[in-house]
């Protein structure tokens, strides 16, 4: 049987894009999935709500919990954690997936936008982290999963996105000191971080079709968060920032071309991996 069996997991960002995929994914494994998003109603310009996600989820068998979260609210994720309690009695995993962006110099970034970012991004990692944090000790296999960067300093990085970056960055030093802080409660916590773009409604915000078909799809990224919370030692490696592609290789995958949105493409590398020519 899976480890992932009737596990409960909290997945914020789910409406749509790699928050769904790894909704889909986990549920597939035996997991049972908190959809956590702003999307119950369908948006003008995005596809996707957590209810489309949830059905999705029970085509497939599995069962899923929506609740409409704004990630931003402390007092709603508070709820959101009594609701998941009522219903299951337990929480075994948080993944934080939801976060906003803005990649623009310090001239272009008003403080309304910057204070978006790092609500969005670190704040709402700190805050449901904290949050969660008394239900996840009682879990006999707790994980915490960020979507966050290995942290490179060099000045390319991060001149044109400081605010970004700043919040990003957050996210992972978040990790690395947690890691640290609940090892000896058994709580392994990890970043993920795309090697290549990802096919979502943010790639295609910034770089239109061009960049949709030279990313890959969801379903890559979700393989390599169902194989992290799969290791059978997730302490061992507890506080580290990995790249979905490092993930899959140890989990045995190799054949990364079938996941191209155009295999006829060589996907753009994304921000703050080293290797190759990256999206600007």
């Amino acid at each position: 049987m899976s480890a992932l069996r009737d596990a409960v997991i909290w997945i914020t960002g789910a409406s749509r894009g790699i928050g769904r995929a790894i909704a889909l994914d986990l549920a597939a494994q035996g997991a049972r999935v908190v959809l956590l998003a702003k999307s119950e109603r369908p948006h003008p310009k995005l596809e996707g709500t957590i209810g489309e996600t949830a059905r999705a989820v029970e085509a497939l068998g599995g069962t899923a919990l929506p609740i409409k979260l704004d990630v931003r609210e402390e007092h709603e994720i508070e709820a959101a954690l009594a609701r998941t309690l009522e219903t299951f009695g337990r929480l075994d995993g948080l993944i934080h997936n939801a976060g906003a962006i803005h990649l623009a110099p310090l001239a272009e970034t008003p403080l309304r936008r910057f204070d978006l970012l790092h609500e969005v991004n670190a704040r709402a990692a700190f805050a449901l982290s904290q949050i969660c944090l008394p239900a996840l000790q009682r879990a006999p296999r707790a994980q915490m999963l960020f979507l966050a960067p290995p942290i490179d300093l060099a000045a390319h990085w991060i001149e044109g996105r400081i605010a970004y970056t700043m919040s990003k960055y957050g996210v992972s030093l978040l990790v690395r000191g947690l890691a640290e802080e609940l090892r000896s409660q058994r709580i392994a916590v990890h970043a993920l971080w795309p090697a290549r773009t990802i096919a979502t409604a943010a790639v295609q915000m910034l770089g239109g079709e061009e960049w949709m078909r030279r990313s890959r799809r969801p379903a890559f990224f979700a393989e390599a968060v169902r194989a992290l919370f799969l290791r059978p030692d997730p302490l061992a490696t507890s506080g580290r920032c990995y790249l979905d592609e490092e993930v899959l290789r140890e989990a045995g995958v190799h054949d990364f071309r079938r996941y191209a949105v155009d295999p006829t493409l060589e996907p753009l590398h994304d921000l703050y991996v080293a290797d190759g020519p990256s999206i600007t």
